[in-house]
């Protein structure tokens, strides 16, 4: 398997660093997703880190182009119908996911449970995230999927608290608090190389895959 980095940022170099690790061929790591020679883009899988506006302009071609596509990007979740459309339509699997770590993902399997055991048994959920002060969209893609998860479950969205302090990597907490108890579930992540493990691991998922899938509903 080859790999496109789309995005050559600090995530994209800690992709760089995954794929050396795991022994997976690197082809290219560009700021110009789209103008990559087509017949190499359909020999890799693009692993996408930019930005919201860069992926809202690139996917349709994106999908055109590439043999798979793995998205870290988020704060494009408005429109998901549009570009799972755009991805299922051009027979492109797609993973994406608003946190490609395996610890968040095994949280967001601790949420969903505690949530189940939970239901109607009187208890408020909260929801706050903490990250660096260069992330560009808040409340974070990740806090939006566990306020997903506990609404989707209790039938009660929960408020989400957005902070950005210095270069926190990224911090989440869902709260369930009742008249005589408070249960807290926290990930801490000690630095964003989790992320890009996380999208190598979806990136190697990808052969012989076909569709649209959340990272969480493959591996959980």
């Amino acid at each position: 398997m080859k790999v496109i980095i789309s995005g050559y940022g600090k995530m994209g170099h800690m992709v760089e660093e995954s794929l050396k690790r795991r022994g997976v061929e690197l082809a290219l790591a560009t700021e110009d997703v789209c103008g990559v020679d087509p017949e190499l883009a359909k020999e890799c899988v693009c692993i996408d880190f930019t930005t919201p506006e860069a992926f809202r302009a690139n996917f349709k071609t994106i999908a055109k182009l590439y043999k798979a596509v793995v998205v870290g990007t988020t704060g494009w979740y408005d429109i998901k119908d549009e570009v799972f459309a755009a991805f299922e339509s051009e027979g492109t699997p797609m993973i994406w996911a608003s946190n490609f770590s395996i610890g968040v993902n095994a949280f967001f399997a601790a949420v969903q449970r505690a949530c189940e055991v939970l239901k109607g048994q009187g208890y408020t959920p909260f929801v706050e995230e903490i990250h660096h002060i260069h992330k560009l969209d808040a409340p974070s893609g990740t806090a939006k999927s566990i306020a997903g998860i506990i609404g989707g479950t209790l039938g009660e969205m929960p408020e989400i608290e957005a902070k950005r302090i210095g270069e926190v990597p990224g911090t989440h907490t869902a709260e369930f608090t009742s008249a005589v108890d408070k249960l807290s579930f926290t990930h801490e992540a000690f630095s964003r190389q989790g992320f890009a493990d996380g999208a190598v691991a979806a990136a190697l998922l990808t052969e012989g895959l076909q569709g649209v899938h959340e990272f969480k509903e493959i591996i959980l």
